[in-house]
């Protein structure tokens, strides 16, 4: 099952948000006994569940799931069915991405996605939730952890760095993007090259050729990508130029770093990102790169689980 909810996000551009799995069914003797601790106002800074479009407490722990750059929500649609046994896992299509809106002239700043997610969250009454961020949507999880930690529960970072990457990392970026086939003839083309023949592929990965043939729509000449490659880079520019070690500082949540082995957070930068999370812990996922999440998906939730039970179990 995959349903679909609009959302609003900064400047009114519309976002969609995706459940991939039914809801957990509510637990009528927790719902009674958290009906009366909230009566009785001792719930101050604890989760109790969130309210649903009916006004009824539903008492499922909320998670919000943030894709990467270029990512959709759909991406997370395994996660999502697994969580959704005990939890109400929604994945978010962010701005830019996905089936969400693409205007020409929306802001792709860091402040632009971080209150959409603060949106998705308040209309979704999904708060406190867990985030789960893999990249920027892992950027965009810490940031809004630590501008509004009363929405969030925990935050889940997977494979983003917190340094500056630099002028040099955009401009490689931007030559990428040239060098794609693009339109690409059949999805099987598209797997081909982002699996294998993509300069950027050290060795073949057939999980990496699936990631990009769901970012691409059929089109009169062929497949093309469901994104704008001006609007990532303009989305890339914000934590390609800057570096975000004081945010990760004021993320008062407990908060998981984790790494692929073979991805592009390094042992000792996830390592010192720990350190400086107030609240921080650390997991590795081996044989997998950075799309932890499609190159081991079992790994990656056994690396995830226990961190997400502990919060809300």
């Amino acid at each position: 099952m995959a349903r679909r909810i609009d959302v609003t996000g900064a400047g009114g551009v519309r976002l969609a948000a995706w459940e991939f799995g039914d809801p957990p069914k509510p637990d009528p003797a927790r719902d009674a006994t958290e009906h009366g601790v909230r009566e009785s106002g001792e719930t101050a800074g604890r989760h109790v569940g969130q309210r649903t479009a009916q006004g009824a407490l539903d008492p499922s722990p909320g998670v919000l799931l943030l894709h990467g750059l270029m990512g959709r929500a759909s991406h997370w649609a395994s996660t999502a069915r697994w969580l959704s046994e005990r939890h109400r896992a929604v994945a978010l299509d962010q701005r830019g991405h996905g089936r969400s809106d693409k205007p020409p002239q929306a802001s792709f700043t860091r402040e632009a996605y971080v209150e959409d997610a603060e949106a998705a969250l308040e209309q979704l009454g999904l708060g406190p939730a867990v985030l789960i961020g893999h990249a920027m949507g892992a950027l965009t999880a810490w940031q809004l952890a630590a501008k509004r930690p009363d929405l969030v529960s925990g935050v889940i970072i997977c494979d983003m760095r917190a340094s500056a990457l630099g002028t040099a990392s955009q401009r490689e970026w931007a030559d990428w993007f040239k060098a794609w086939p693009v339109p690409f003839a059949t999805l099987a083309d598209v797997r081909k090259w982002f699996g294998e023949d993509d300069p950027w592929v050290e060795r073949p990965n057939p999980a990496r050729g699936e990631f990009y043939a769901e970012v691409m729509a059929e089109s009169p000449d062929g497949w093309r990508p469901v994104f704008e490659h001006e609007q990532m880079l303009k989305s890339r520019e914000p934590w390609v130029f800057d570096a975000h070690w004081e945010e990760l500082a004021q993320v008062r949540c407990p908060a998981l770093v984790v790494r692929g082995l073979d991805g592009e957070l390094g042992r000792a930068e996830a390592q010192e990102m720990v350190r400086v999370l107030p609240r921080g812990e650390y997991a590795e996922v081996a044989d997998a790169g950075h799309l932890v999440h499609y190159d081991q998906p079992e790994a990656w939730r056994a690396a995830i689980e226990p961190f997400i039970d502990g919060l809300t179990g």
